[in-house]
């Protein structure tokens, strides 16, 4: 198990497990070594968007039929319990705890994806924007709060202005695949593209659904110039 690999001394230190209130013991430091592993962890899926396929290294049929901007999506999960609920309380109610658990999860997962394919890592990483009501109304973005520890420790550059998402959209729950395209049109834009000219982009965000939404934000960050993007996220849906 990839936990099992890298430490996690640069991280705030629990002493009970966040999951089941027993002793926090293993590499983690804050889950008991039996949560740890009855986490879903993501295993066969499609090559490029992570979708949950029976084989592993395969392309599903949608990124076969409507390639993604994105080069490929990185994560360790898929969005089942416990994390549809941990994820909600992070993003929703300031459950800012889970959130810290959430981003080691994600930099053990990233490091190790990395370090299995002889992968540079990408020049920038780039959270998932709110627009500024949204952001108003929820009072922090999620995704800043993955990226930054992950920031951090693979002391990469985090760019927090340059990738904006200008127009306030409708949520995309219940949203037909035509649908959810037409609600992100033109939904973000970039800033200064000047600071992305050629550069390989990992753009951060908690939960991958239908891959509309990042392949929107991947888009845009191409057409500013980006030599390509890579999606890092805590959970896929299956």
């Amino acid at each position: 198990m990839i936990s099992k690999v890298y430490n996690w001394t640069h991280f705030d230190q629990f002493n009970r497990c966040l999951l089941c209130l027993g002793s926090a013991a293993g590499i983690s430091e804050c889950l008991c070594n039996g949560c740890l592993a009855d986490l879903p962890w993501l295993g066969p899926a499609c090559r490029q968007c992570a979708l949950p396929l029976p084989l592993a290294g395969q392309l599903c049929g949608q990124c076969q039929q409507r390639p993604p901007a994105f080069a490929q999506v990185i994560t360790p999960f898929c969005y089942r319990f416990p994390l549809d609920s941990l994820i909600p309380a992070f993003k929703y109610n300031h459950q800012l705890t889970y959130g810290r658990l959430l981003a080691r999860l994600l930099h053990q997962a990233v490091v190790h994806h990395y370090q299995e394919h002889s992968l540079a890592l990408p020049d920038m990483l780039i959270p998932m924007p709110l627009h500024r009501a949204r952001q108003a109304q929820r009072g922090y973005n999620q995704a800043l709060e993955l990226a930054r520890p992950i920031a951090r420790l693979l002391k990469l550059p985090l760019d927090r202005k340059t990738l904006v998402r200008q127009r306030s959209t409708a949520p995309q729950q219940g949203l037909d695949a035509q649908a959810r395209r037409q609600n992100l049109q033109n939904a973000f834009a970039c800033r200064q593209p000047e600071r992305l000219a050629g550069k390989h982009i990992a753009l951060i965000d908690d939960v991958v659904t239908t891959g509309t939404t990042i392949n929107e934000a991947s888009r845009t960050l191409l057409a500013a110039g980006a030599a390509s993007v890579s999606i890092w996220c805590v959970a896929r849906t299956p």
